[in-house]
């Protein structure tokens, strides 16, 4: 059964639209674990609009089953890695005021720059995944730079998903031939989840945050995650 990591960045967007703890995202946390989610993922912007990295450092001592931690790998941010040391760390190349991930990594045009960042994480033993489209040549990128996963863009389901998928069954075919596992992400949702995971093979974990805390504010989180996980069985 393919793993869900939920992410909490929109509970703390709610939170910080009026300032104080309400919601509380370290509570959350905790009731998304509790509820049956299998990871917690937390994607820090620089401009801390949601989760701060604050918020990383209270989260880590409650995390129960794996937490994995999003982003642009800034100096910063490349700090708050090896201090927290998650289960699993995800480089995304979102620009800094980037509203939410739109693309994946050119691996071979930034090699040197992922290969230094990826050692440096392995040192702390940390897993490492790459936020990559489909395209065959970034896959091999990523093992070129000794990525553990790739992460793959899911995209375009909303248009025609049929013919979307046919890219993402080729690309974890390729990804699964280099011996790296296989995570998805972005546009995940209830209604093409299952497709999703039937259709591409062997995907690992998906971490879904927006349809799934925005699906939370009608069905409730508890009944929600035991939605996407009934989709992933």
């Amino acid at each position: 059964m393919t793993k869900l990591s939920v992410n909490i960045n929109k509970i703390a967007t709610i939170r910080n639209a009026r300032g104080g703890n309400m919601p509380d995202v370290r509570l959350a946390a905790i009731n998304c674990q509790k509820f049956g989610a299998q990871g917690i993922t937390v994607h820090p912007r620089p401009d801390g609009r949601h989760i701060t990295y604050q918020d990383v450092y209270d989260i880590s001592p409650i995390i129960t089953t794996e937490f994995n931690i999003e982003g642009y790998p800034t100096k910063e941010f490349i700090d708050l890695v090896c201090k927290v040391k998650p289960h699993q760390v995800t480089l995304v190349p979102d620009a800094p005021d980037a509203i939410t991930s739109n693309a994946g990594w050119d691996t071979i045009k930034h090699k040197d720059f992922l290969c230094e960042i990826i050692a440096e994480f392995k040192n702390f033993g940390i897993r490492t995944s790459i936020f990559v489209d489909t395209n065959l040549k970034s896959i091999d990128g990523a093992a070129k730079v000794r990525a553990d996963r790739v992460e793959l863009y899911a995209s375009n389901f909303h248009k025609d998903k049929k013919m979307a998928v046919v890219a993402f069954s080729e690309a974890a075919k390729h990804t699964l031939k280099l011996g790296l596992q296989i995570n998805a992400g972005h546009d995940l949702n209830l209604d093409n989840l299952k497709y999703f995971v039937t259709n591409v093979p062997d995907v690992f974990e998906v971490s879904i945050g927006h349809a799934l805390i925005s699906d939370a504010l009608y069905f409730g989180l508890d009944n929600t995650i035991k939605l996407y996980l009934r989709e992933l069985r």
